[in-house]
């Protein structure tokens, strides 16, 4: 393991030091999304495998088609949450651990999914593991939420904030408008999978989709969803202290508020039959 991979592996567990207030502020999936997943999927009864399901922000929704679920989160604080979230859905399962370390014991899926988890998954193995995972014909489904700040000026602000506390990919780093029309156009940052999936040349019938809404948050509720994201989560807390209260300053100075763009940006392919 490079040291990359150690500072990853450690940006992908500090979730659960705030399990409850990552389930009460992150935003969840499209239902558009959901259903071009199905549709694509076809899945007549096969289950799905979802990786770094979280606290189950895209689990339910596919639980409430009645997909039945087997769920992998490495971080036992982040599954006690999912547990809870999904005990009254008779087709969940969740295991404990990472997608690296999991055993199959043979059964393959219909439908392999990663919500805003795909890049936490060793990018040596990542392939492998999910074309080995899924049934001949199954579907891969990866999809993540980033979201711009629609008014510029105030992302000009927030951005001189974070920049001052040497903060690195927040939210600010670049107006909704940035984001461009296609999915996986994400202002610079990097992540999308659609070039690596052609090139490890597995999966076929490629197809990229974006969903697009707006959302008003308050200012105690957006502080509260930064502080729920790897960035500020691996900051010592009296600087993370510091640099929310500096942002809550300026959005109270502006109406006590933030309006966002939401992108649902969705990936899906096949393993061929």
């Amino acid at each position: 393991m490079t040291a990359d991979d150690q500072v990853d592996m450690t940006r992908s567990q500090v979730f659960g030091e705030v399990a409850e207030m990552y389930d009460i502020v992150r935003p969840g999936y499209a239902d558009a999304l959901v259903t071009e997943v199905l549709a694509y999927a076809a899945l007549d009864g096969q289950a799905a495998l979802e990786i770094g399901a979280g606290t189950g922000k895209a689990t339910l929704s596919f639980a409430a088609h009645g997909v039945p679920l087997v769920c992998i989160e490495p971080d036992p604080r982040m599954a006690e949450v999912l547990r809870r979230n999904t005990a009254h859905c008779r087709g969940v399962r969740v295991q404990s651990g990472r997608f690296e370390d999991w055993r199959s014991d043979g059964r393959r899926f219909g439908l392999l999914l990663a919500a805003t988890s795909w890049h936490w998954v060793d990018g040596e193995r990542r392939w492998d593991l999910a074309h080995d995972a899924l049934a001949p014909g199954g579907t891969l489904a990866l999809f993540w939420n980033p979201h711009g700040i629609r008014d510029p000026e105030v992302q000009t602000v927030l951005a001189e904030v974070d920049r001052r506390h040497g903060l690195v990919g927040t939210p600010h780093r670049a107006p909704a408008s940035a984001y461009g029309e296609r999915p996986g156009h994400w202002a610079g940052a990097p992540g999308w999978p659609e070039e690596e999936c052609r090139r490890d040349g597995r999966f076929t019938d490629l197809r990229a989709v974006r969903f697009r809404e707006h959302r008003h948050y308050a200012t105690d509720r957006y502080l509260a969803l930064l502080a729920s994201t790897s960035a500020y989560r691996v900051l010592s807390p009296d600087r993370r202290e510091r640099v929310l209260a500096e942002t809550g300053r300026v959005l109270d100075a502006r109406g006590g508020g933030i309006d966002m763009d939401h992108f649902s940006d969705l990936l899906l392919a096949r393993r061929p039959a």
